[in-house]
């Protein structure tokens, strides 16, 4: 199999995909945005968004992990002509893990006000997170959902249609954040920030409609759960661990990124929600040729390709790098313009703009970073990826966060914090990579 890894090629599964990629930032951002312009309690409300958006994303990103996983197998079968023999593997891939966001649900629901007070919310903060949390929860299931679909199709080397999903979902997102937050005087009374969160439910509802829609349309992949297990799933499973390990580890930075910042202040913990939320934008955009890399590099190895998967890899980390720089660059145009989108609050803003540059500055080393992350995950590296990240966590992101704030960094202290960890995930897989697939491709 000649598989084509042509800048077009490359172009058209990564454009789309990173449009899909983006709407779960947007529905976060949107959120921000317009919880932080409500007219009562803004910066309490803003708050308790990003505190529950943390933790949200922490489960998506647990169990979300499917999609990496998913993609993974279908596209090196795709890669080796064999892609009969895992057909039914997506169908039980998610039954097990929306059965887990269930089991979630129940355990975490009766807890919330416990859950959040782990993260130094207190007051008017904690009553906001509890009532968010307690509606949002419940698109968890159709976000599992739909991310395993989106892994199934990545694994099928097309982006196409999780992009006309994203598409659909973020703007319905936007337009209900509006109505329900803000209200409709005479016809539909504001909710504030519950609006909010019921804009999110009903978005992740209609996505996951519209997935199993394109999937029993377009494709000959089927959603019926049956006997007997692929034999693929332990194979699934292992990577599913592995990458649930390594989400944990993530999942610590962020928690403790996101509890020193509440510690500090309501106003910093309202510019940090601004400031990682734009940081999540700026990942999920590079994420789209991470995608290229991690449906390309699945097809590559399974058809045995190893000078393509040579030549892929650099140019990945080219584009990563450029598409880096452009972002920093629109970024710094627009720099004293983008804070006020989120909020008016002055003290807040003073502390965000002390900060965003070096979001900004971040951007290229988050490229190389995700691009390898997802060349890694097609691959079925999860082991590797496991390993890197539990050292950047707690060897590096970990120890330099505390010194940090022993010297009273306070948000300086975070983001440095987040630079390094970013260079101690993207260097050792680049290293890995190349000592691994260089000789193989020099035999070819």
């Amino acid at each position: 199999m000649n598989t084509n890894i042509s800048l077009k090629h490359i172009n058209k599964l990564a454009i789309p995909a990173l449009i899909a990629g983006v709407a779960e930032p947007i529905l976060s951002i949107t959120d921000t945005a317009i919880v932080g312009n409500i007219s009562e309690f803004a910066t309490e409300s803003l708050a308790a968004v990003g505190i529950v958006g943390t933790f949200i994303s922490m489960l998506i990103w647990v169990l979300g992990q499917t999609r990496s996983a998913i993609s993974s197998i279908v596209s090196q079968y795709v890669g080796a002509n064999n892609l009969d023999n895992v057909k039914n593997l997506p169908a039980q891939a998610i039954f097990i893990i929306t059965s887990l966001s269930i089991l979630i649900i129940i355990g975490t629901f009766p807890f919330a006000e416990s859950i959040f007070k782990l993260y130094n919310a207190s007051d008017l903060i904690l009553s906001f997170s509890v009532d968010y949390y307690k509606i949002r929860v419940f698109g968890f299931p159709f976000t599992l959902f739909t991310i395993a679909i989106f892994g199934t199709f990545r694994g099928l080397q097309n982006t196409y249609y999780p992009m006309i999903i994203a598409i659909v979902g973020a703007s319905v997102n936007i337009l209900l954040d509006v109505v329900l937050v803000y209200g409709i005087e005479g016809y539909i009374p504001a909710m504030n920030i519950k609006g909010a969160a019921y804009a999110s439910v009903f978005a992740q509802m209609l996505m996951a409609i519209l997935s199993a829609y394109y999937l029993l349309t377009k494709t000959a992949i089927p959603l019926r759960f049956r006997f007997p297990f692929n034999k693929e799933i332990n194979r699934f499973a292992i990577m599913i661990l592995n990458l649930f390990v390594r989400t944990i580890a993530l999942n610590v930075t962020l928690y403790f990124a996101s509890a020193f910042s509440t510690s500090y202040g309501k106003e910093y913990i309202a510019a940090y929600t601004i400031a990682i939320n734009l940081w999540f934008l700026g990942a999920f955009i590079i994420d789209g040729y991470a995608s290229a890399g991690n449906i390309l590099s699945g097809k590559l190895l399974g058809g045995k390709e190893y000078g393509k998967l040579i030549s892929l890899s650099n140019k990945l980390i080219k584009y990563g790098i450029i598409l880096g720089v452009v972002m920093a660059c629109i970024g710094t145009i627009f720099y004293s313009f983008i804070g006020h989108i989120f909020t008016q609050e002055e003290a807040v803003l003073s502390e965000f703009y002390n900060i965003f540059w070096i979001v900004l500055a971040m951007q290229p080393l988050c490229a190389i970073a995700f691009i390898f992350d997802g060349m890694f995950k097609g691959l079925g590296k999860m082991k590797t990826l496991r390993n890197v990240l539990l050292m950047a966590t707690f060897l590096v992101f970990v120890p330099i966060l505390f010194l940090l704030d022993s010297m009273e960094y306070k948000l300086y202290g975070i983001f440095i914090a987040f630079t390094c960890w970013i260079i101690a995930r993207g260097l050792p897989l680049i290293i890995k990579f190349r000592k691994e697939f260089l000789p193989l491709s020099e035999k070819q």
